[in-house]
């Protein structure tokens, strides 16, 4: 029984990145896990994915690039004000401007810059750098 789709996919990524793995398969998958996903694409973080069906809900098949040194969520999921993400960034990540935030806002799940530069607030959901 999982409890947290999300960690569990993280860690995943965690061990087969620790194991120096090519690929790995993340199930099951949600919107959630692909716009993680997807923000992480864009950071340079994983390389391409796929959502391929299997009939018990899918699954992401991912490539790894080997540039995670750490990700993991952040449990529980702290409310961010827009004026705080200096102080979240120090708790989660290990030097200023090295990582990012992965946050949960009204407009969307959105990286820390991003949220930022659109000056909104959300609750974080994880960090990876």
């Amino acid at each position: 029984m999982q409890f947290d789709p999300l960690n569990d996919a993280l860690v995943k990524i965690h061990n087969a990145e620790q194991a120096g793995k090519m690929t790995v398969d993340l199930s099951p998958a949600s919107k959630l896990l692909g716009n993680v996903l997807s923000i992480m694409q864009k950071a340079g973080y994983v390389g391409q994915y796929e959502r391929e069906e299997d009939g018990r809900g899918g699954h992401y098949a991912v490539q790894l690039r080997g540039a995670i040194n750490r990700c993991g969520t952040v449990k529980p999921r702290h409310s961010v004000r827009r004026q705080e993400y200096e102080q979240w960034e120090s708790r989660y990540l290990p030097a200023q401007d090295f990582g990012l935030l992965i946050l949960s806002t009204s407009s969307g799940v959105m990286n820390h810059y991003d949220a930022k530069d659109a000056r909104i607030g959300g609750k974080l959901l994880a960090f990876v750098y």
